[in-house]
């Protein structure tokens, strides 16, 4: 029987099982240590997200993902690089006392210094009931992607039509009301992570999680680190 791409792959990822204090029972990886040029810039490890603070539980700007995961943005990456196109990821594993900091964010009616970039469609009381902030992430279970098309040279992202988590129907992958380049870069997008393993989710462009991922029902709660 033949070995499939992404078995082999997968084969090649040494995995690095983390103590009971960083990835609880979990076998991550740091993508940037196994997938060739893939751009990163970890948003929550700074102060340029929805929240406009640096969030709870992003102690290093890293990228860490279940080992399956990991292997499916390889084969994406692998995939856009034969057009001289890459991938750049926003967030990746998401520990819930960082989930947790956005509900307490979200209660802050009052707390609005971001709201201009990042939902001025959205009244903030009403982001709970519209599905933007939830107790639970699938994040948290260490195989859920977020991440755009870059030029491998100059690291110049492909226009999306919106900027990352922005809250608006705009950022969903179907909505129409922009150019054709736009809609075309979304399906590029969408194409390869699905040939990659990953479903999409129909709010959020960016957003892929991982069709087998390995965790189902586990929310892990370590930082990152």
């Amino acid at each position: 029987m033949k070995t499939s791409v992404y078995g082999l792959i997968l084969l090649a990822f040494s995995t690095t099982k983390l103590s009971a204090t960083e990835l609880s029972a979990a076998e991550f990886v740091d993508i940037t240590t196994k997938v060739p040029n893939i751009h990163t810039e970890i948003r929550y490890f700074t102060k340029d997200n929805f929240v406009g603070k640096k969030i709870d539980g992003y102690l290093a700007p890293k990228c860490l993902l279940s080992a399956p995961a990991a292997a499916g943005v390889a084969i994406a990456q692998r995939e856009l690089s034969t057009f001289g196109l890459g991938l750049k990821i926003f967030d990746c594993y998401r520990p819930q006392m960082a989930v947790d900091h956005f509900v307490r964010w979200a209660k802050d009616l009052d707390d609005t210094k971001n709201k201009a970039r990042y939902y001025p469609e959205v009244p903030k009381d009403k982001l709970f009931e519209r599905g933007y902030i939830a107790a639970r992430s699938g994040h948290s279970r260490g195989s859920t992607i977020d991440l755009t098309v870059v030029d491998l040279k100059t690291g110049r992202e492909l226009d999306m039509g919106s900027g990352w988590d922005f809250f608006s129907k705009v950022s969903w992958p179907s909505y129409q009301g922009i150019s054709t380049e736009q809609r075309a870069n979304r399906m590029l997008l969408s194409k390869v992570m699905h040939t990659a393993g990953f479903k999409g989710l129909k709010e959020e462009w960016w957003h892929f999680t991982l069709v087998n991922e390995p965790h189902t029902t586990q929310y892990f709660t370590q930082p990152i680190q």
